[in-house]
């Protein structure tokens, strides 16, 4: 029997793929990593900033950033997920130590509880003298709260002393199921996109949000809208009871942190 070989597209796809994450993984080692801010507003008429999320941002050696949506969701869950990890938790806590004020969110994987490096970096941060760990949120998303959940809880539950808090990502698209969501220590939960965009024109969308924003009040959780684009959205979801409002129309992710 022939063996089946791939097309030449898949053979460029597969090229371009490994040349991104050796990109990836070049720039980490070269420390070509930083973040980027992006607002969360209060959903009231004041809009006030009530914390940053920190993305990661990555430069090839030309300076360029590189894409995420071209390498995260295929390394998330490898070796370099956890050093890209550990470069975000570095950075933020750095800044965190800078500005004695700010209150900023870090995403991370819960396959990053078990990574030695990451471990270190957090607790040498927060054993330090500027009270890192109040103003220090995680952001984990649904799917990764799950597939390790106990060990989630029992980190969770580790972190309480030092006053850090946690937020869901996702909330609602995810695989978190609602009897589960108890059993955790979210202080907040971030409602997933896909229910946000266009809510205004959207009956079904309107009903789930205002479902998922009853049930993160019923745990006392903040409940955050993301991908907020429109004042018709804003309106729509403040309206619903959301707590904050996070999009481009409060402000685009920024390399440079403006307080």
């Amino acid at each position: 029997m022939t063996a089946v070989t791939n097309s030449p597209l898949d053979y460029i796809v597969q090229e371009s793929q490994k040349n991104i994450k050796q990109t990836v993984r070049n720039s980490l080692a070269a420390g070509h990593a930083q973040l980027a801010y992006q607002p969360i507003v209060t959903a009231d008429h004041n809009n006030f900033v009530a914390f940053y999320e920190g993305l990661i941002r990555l430069r090839d050696d030309g300076g360029r950033i590189i894409p995420a949506g071209q390498f995260m969701s295929d390394v998330e869950e490898t070796a370099m997920g956890r050093d890209i990890d550990c470069a975000s938790l570095r950075l933020g806590l750095n800044v965190l130590r800078t500005h004695p004020t700010l209150r900023l969110s870090i995403n991370m994987s819960a396959r990053s509880l078990a990574d030695g490096k990451w471990r270190r970096t957090l607790m040498e941060g927060l054993r330090g003298q500027t009270k890192c760990g109040e103003r220090l949120i995680l952001e984990i998303s649904e799917t990764s709260a799950m597939q390790l959940h106990e060990v989630l809880i029992r980190f969770m539950e580790e972190m309480q002393p030092y006053g850090v808090n946690f937020a869901l990502d996702d909330f609602g698209a995810g695989l978190i199921a609602f009897q589960r969501l108890k059993d955790f220590y979210f202080d907040m939960v971030k409602i997933d996109r896909c229910f946000v965009r266009n809510i205004h024109d959207s009956p079904d969308n309107q009903v789930m949000t205002e479902a998922l924003v009853n049930v993160a009040h019923q745990f006392e959780m903040f409940a955050i809208a993301e991908g907020v684009e429109s004042q018709q959205e804003a309106a729509v979801l403040t309206a619903l009871g959301v707590d904050c409002l996070q999009g481009y129309l409060y402000g685009v992710p920024k390399l440079k942190l403006t307080l």
